[in-house]
Order: C-alpha cells, then sequence, then structure tokens
C-alpha cells in the first residue's frame, strides 16, 4: 500500500532514453539527475549491459544500466551483452524470453531492470519512497498492427514496472504528456498539435489546452483525436546502417558454391544489423558458425571477418554512436562526414543532406501520412492550429520538420525541452491523479 510520503512521479521509458519527473508545486517540475563521466545528464539511456562473472566454484550475471552500463561496458575486455531497444519488443509475442549466458530471462525482466535503477536514482534524489507512476506511452507501439497489439504491449509494460517494485502504475499517451508541458508555459488557450519523435514511434495529438481549459477542468473532449505510426529514429538509422555500412560487412557480396555464385550471408542478418534491438540477439552459436563457414567460402572474407568481429564483439552501441553523430551533424550542416573504425574495420563516407533524406523518404512519407490522417479524421483544418509543438531527437531533423512548416507554416511550428518535455508533462500529469 502507498504511505503519504511516498511520491508520485513521471517517467518516459523511451526505446533510446528515458527520464523521470515530479512536480513539485505549479507548473514546475524537477528532473531526475544521473551521474555520468564527465557530470550528469537528465536522459538515461534505455540500455541493459550483462557480463558473466566466474568466482568461487560458481557462474553469475552482473547487469549495469544506463550511463553505468555504458562505461561498464566501454571498459570490458572481453564484452558481454548490451542490449537496446528493449521497447521495440513490447508487441511481439514470439520473442517473449532469451537466453542470456545459459540464464532465461523474459522481456519483462530485462525492463524491469531498467526501471528498478530507475526507481532508486529517483529515491534517493528526492527522499522519499516511490511506488507509483505516471507512464507514458506511445499511441502505437512499434511492430502494433492492431489495438489488441498495443493492449499487449501495455500489459508487458505494466508487468515490467511491477516487477520493478511499482504498486500503482497509470498510463497517459507521449504526446498527450508532451502537451501538458507545453501548456505550462501559456497564459492563454490554444489549438496546438502535438509531434513526439521517439527511438521507435512518431506520436500525434491533437488538444485543446491552456489556464482556461484547466480552471474549467479538462473534458475528453479536449482531447480531439491522436495517431501515431511505429516509426521514428530507429528508422532512419536502418537506413543509414543499410547505405553505409552494411555493404562494408559483406552485403551484396558473393561466395562460390558448387561453380555457382550466390549471397556470401543471408539478407536477414543484414536486417537484424540495422535494427538496434535485434542486433545483439546475432550473438549466438548458430549464428556464428553460420558466418565463419560463409566466410571460407566467400568471394571477399575480409567483409564477412569485419562481420563477424562486429558481431562477436557487440558493437551496437559504437555503431549506434556513429550514426547518431552523422543524423545530428546533417541537421545543421548540408553535408557531413559518417565515420565508424574499430580495430581492422573503418568506414569513411561523406553524406549530403539530400542524399540522406532520399533514403528515408519513405519513412518521412509515412509520418506525413498519419499526420494528414489526423487531420482529417479530427475535421481540423491547418490554419485552425494555433501552433505545433515538437519534440523528440527527430524533430531536429529538417527534412521531418517541413512536414510541418509546410501545413502550418514556420512561425507556428515551436519545439524545446527535445529530450525531456514528456517526462516533465508526466509529472504535471500526475498530479491530476489516474
Amino acid at each position: 500500500m502507498l504511505t503519504p510520503d511516498c511520491a508520485r512521479i513521471g517517467i518516459d521509458f523511451g526505446t533510446t532514453n528515458s527520464s523521470i519527473g515530479r512536480a513539485t508545486g505549479g507548473s514546475t517540475v524537477e528532473l531526475v539527475r544521473f551521474a555520468q563521466s564527465g557530470g550528469a545528464t537528465e536522459a538515461f539511456r534505455s540500455l541493459l549491459y550483462l557480463e558473466h562473472m566466474k568466482g568461487l566454484g560458481r557462474s553469475s550475471i552482473k547487469s549495469w544500466t544506463g550511463p553505468v552500463g555504458i562505461e561498464q561496458y566501454l571498459l570490458a575486455e572481453t564484452k558481454g551483452r548490451l542490449i537496446q531497444s528493449l521497447k521495440s519488443y513490447l508487441t511481439s509475442r514470439s520473442l517473449t524470453s532469451t537466453e542470456v549466458f545459459g540464464h532465461r530471462y523474459t522481456i519483462e525482466d530485462l525492463i524491469a531492470r531498467i526501471l528498478t535503477d530507475l526507481r532508486e536514482h529517483a529515491e534517493r534524489q528526492f527522499g522519499t519512497p516511490i511506488r507509483s507512476a505516471m507512464v507514458g506511452r506511445p499511441v502505437r507501439f512499434v511492430g502494433a498492427e492492431t489495438d489488441a497489439d498495443n493492449r499487449y504491449a501495455v500489459s508487458r509494460l505494466k508487468i515490467a514496472f511491477q516487477k520493478a517494485g511499482y504498486e500503482t502504475v497509470d498510463f497517459e499517451m507521449e504526446p498527450v504528456a508532451a502537451a501538458y508541458h507545453y501548456e505550462s508555459k501559456l497564459d492563454h488557450d490554444e489549438l496546438i498539435l502535438i509531434g513526439d519523435f521517439g527511438g521507435g514511434t512518431s506520436d500525434f495529438s491533437l488538444l485543446h489546452v491552456g489556464p482556461g481549459v484547466r480552471k474549467r477542468g479538462r473534458t475528453p473532449k479536449d482531447i480531439l483525436g491522436n495517431s501515431g505510426v511505429g516509426l521514428a529514429g530507429d528508422a532512419f538509422d536502418a537506413r543509414i546502417v543499410r547505405n553505409l555500412v552494411s555493404p562494408s560487412l559483406g552485403a551484396g557480396s558473393s561466395a562460390r558454391s558448387m561453380n555457382k555464385l550466390l549471397p556470401a550471408v543471408p539478407n536477414w542478418v543484414y536486417f537484424k544489423l540495422e535494427r538496434w534491438h535485434h542486433l545483439s540477439f546475432l550473438r549466438t552459436s548458430s549464428v556464428m558458425t553460420m558466418l565463419r563457414s560463409s566466410r571460407a567460402q566467400a568471394l571477399e572474407p575480409e567483409k564477412i571477418e569485419a562481420l563477424i568481429n562486429l558481431v562477436e564483439e557487440d558493437l551496437g552501441y559504437q555503431l549506434h554512436r556513429a550514426v547518431q553523430r552523422l543524423k545530428c551533424e546533417l541537421s545543421s550542416a548540408p553535408r557531413a562526414e559518417f565515420h565508424f573504425l574499430d580495430g581492422s574495420l573503418e568506414i569513411r563516407a561523406m553524406v549530403t543532406r539530400r542524399e540522406f533524406e532520399g533514403w528515408i523518404a519513405d519513412e518521412v512519407g509515412s509520418i506525413e501520412r498519419c499526420v494528414d490522417s489526423l487531420l482529417q479524421t479530427t475535421r481540423v483544418s491547418p490554419r485552425d492550429v494555433d501552433m505545433v509543438f515538437l519534440t523528440g531527437g527527430s524533430s531536429f531533423v529538417p527534412v521531418v520538420r517541413r512536414i510541418f512548416e509546410n501545413r502550418f507554416t514556420a512561425e507556428r511550428v515551436r519545439s524545446g525541452d527535445e529530450f525531456t518535455s514528456v517526462a516533465r508533462g508526466l509529472a504535471l500529469r500526475a498530479t491530476e491523479g489516474g
């Protein structure tokens, strides 16, 4: 049972980053700060690093999360298992558990390990027990085809929170939460469109906000509609990997078998390489055996060797950093260099913003159709929307921003607190109850 001194907080458990906030009165929100080398951060990387420890005659597994997990991974001479983007698995009915160093863990167990650390960090900073949370959820989870898929994902996420020690968990749409943050700075009422771009999802809400709405009391009619699509930053990353990284690792190369030329490595390996939540699960004995066999027959064995090294050394984090750096630089410059270096593998390539936008054209088109569908189903004209508020990492990508500038004009498009606005809004939403 909750005790009077227990804090109720807002938690944005994201595909890539997570944040925690607590409302401290009025529109003020205190965010949890997490220690990392060189300082502190309000964005906690949603990853889990596990190592196989041997000692005292028995084997055990030790785990770390967030910034500490990254540091431990980088320090380790023999790499353990680095698992990223766990949130993207929540709709999968086929992947309910995985084996790590001979121990089987459910996806809920792995997520709960991250959520436990988040809770304990918050308890230390706030000085009070935490057993209740307002939790963000996307309008449409990655991989969701139906409402039943979304409900299944929410139920698994709730189980993970319960395993992590939370007794009461309520959910709010992430773009609606971002609207609470935006509203906290308003001195007048507005009809706004929120665009929340995470690692795995792009979500949109159209709603009335402002001091007048708060004063009269919110009603369901204030939210005109929500829409979402299960792609965002990770999908953009996948296109960079496909065009810049995979060719250097043997994609499209051939092997000779019985006087015939065949693909050196099956395409599904590169498909998994493109997705952060799949990459660490390539590191199995069966996959490694297959890759070594492919190397023996490949016409370009050095490329397959580079692929083997990347998978064996679990270099997903290094690859992720190189991809993120390119995306960030292309958001502020018309061209940038992609550079990934590890051991004997080095990939350098100049990329123009136009090239990158061509790679992600299909994904951008899906986002555009999602926004247009929301406007059509709510029967709201773009000219009737007072302001557009964009949040999340991909809101920096110029071609994404142009979707909204073209429909609503640049003067009505705003952004801010791109990595913490959802957590801030969830904290404010928590003060209203479930």
